[in-house]
Parts: structure tokens; C-alpha cells; sequence
């Protein structure tokens, strides 16, 4: 019989973050690909709008990541 070994919390939530950063680099790549197609000055302002924040998600959920990847290899070391 093989046995499955459930998920902690602290996993899902580690998968739940690779999935938010992957989903904010399609998010990144999408806005700069409209602002590189834009012609109108207002939606010039909209895209660089739009790109900044995904610029400032993206980099928030890296930093995320790894700080509790940090947090993972300390508590490995006490183990």
C-alpha cells in the first residue's frame, strides 16, 4: 500500500505564493506588451500606470518568497 503524505499548511501556502508570482510575471509581461502596442496618449498613461503596479507586485511577491525561503532554510538547520 502506498502511503500519501498530506501537505502541511506552510507548503500549500509556499505553493500558493510560486503560483501568485507566476501569475504576476503573465500579469507584467501583459502590460508590457499593451503599452509597447499603445498609440493613444491616454492609454499610453493607462499602460505605464498598469505597469508600474505590476512591477511593484511582482518585485513585493519576490521579496515574499524569499524571505520565507530564509525562514525555511533556518528551521532546517535546527532540525
Amino acid at each position: 500500500m502506498r502511503k500519501t503524505r498530506r501537505k502541511t499548511e506552510q507548503e500549500v501556502r509556499y505553493m500558493q505564493m510560486i503560483n501568485n508570482i507566476q501569475q504576476a510575471k503573465k500579469d507584467l509581461d501583459c502590460a508590457y506588451l499593451n503599452f509597447e502596442h499603445a498609440t493613444e496618449p491616454d492609454l499610453i498613461d493607462c499602460y505605464i500606470y498598469q505597469l508600474k503596479s505590476a512591477q511593484m507586485r511582482y518585485k513585493y511577491l519576490l521579496d515574499s518568497i524569499k524571505q520565507a525561503d530564509a525562514g525555511r532554510d533556518q528551521k532546517s538547520i535546527f532540525l
